[in-house]
């Protein structure tokens, strides 16, 4: 496995911090006003095989790594970790095999406005699970997304809900 592969996977192992010197479970404890004005943690959590332009440091995937999300159920049950803690973020939550609003979806909901950087992270999570072997957390998240911008027609664009689409089936 590459080196930028072997990096991505001991983050998610707990055993290698991040770009910034940060573990796995130092990103996971971040408080929602530094998951908001951080932007370079996404692409650790949620990697795609694309270069990021926000953080070009952050490692890819490639084939190998996502052989060892397949093949590894801890590296998925680490991912899902850090889509549950992205989901209070935005005031979502797993209930089982699906994902819906939890109580402090009101007070959380400053993503839903037109063109917020929230929306392209929620469009690389739903890629990098599906990608890394989690497509039934990636379905339900797109699930999700659609019913509150069906409730919230003026907060998510229609470009928005093609790049939702196309990643989360």
């Amino acid at each position: 496995m590459p080196v930028e592969g072997r990096r991505l996977v001991a983050f998610f192992e707990g055993a290698a911090p991040d770009d910034r010197g940060r573990s796995f479970d130092d990103v996971l404890g971040f408080d929602n006003d530094a998951l908001e004005a951080t932007h370079d943690f996404i692409q650790w959590l949620f990697p795609l095989r694309e270069r990021s332009g926000a953080n070009p440091d952050a490692p890819r995937l490639d084939d190998e790594v996502v052989a060892a999300f397949t093949a590894r159920p801890e590296l998925r049950e680490a991912q899902r970790r850090a889509l549950d803690r992205m989901l209070r973020f935005y005031g979502l939550q797993r209930d089982g095999d699906r994902i819906a609003p939890s109580s402090t979806f009101v007070e959380r909901s400053q993503w839903l406005t037109l063109g917020n950087h929230n929306h392209l992270r929620l469009t690389r999570m739903l890629t990098s699970l599906k990608t890394l072997g989690s497509s039934d957390e990636a379905r339900a998240l797109l699930e999700c997304l659609l019913v509150v911008a069906g409730a919230q027609p003026h907060a998510i664009s229609e470009t928005t809900l093609r790049y939702w689409r196309a990643a989360g089936m």
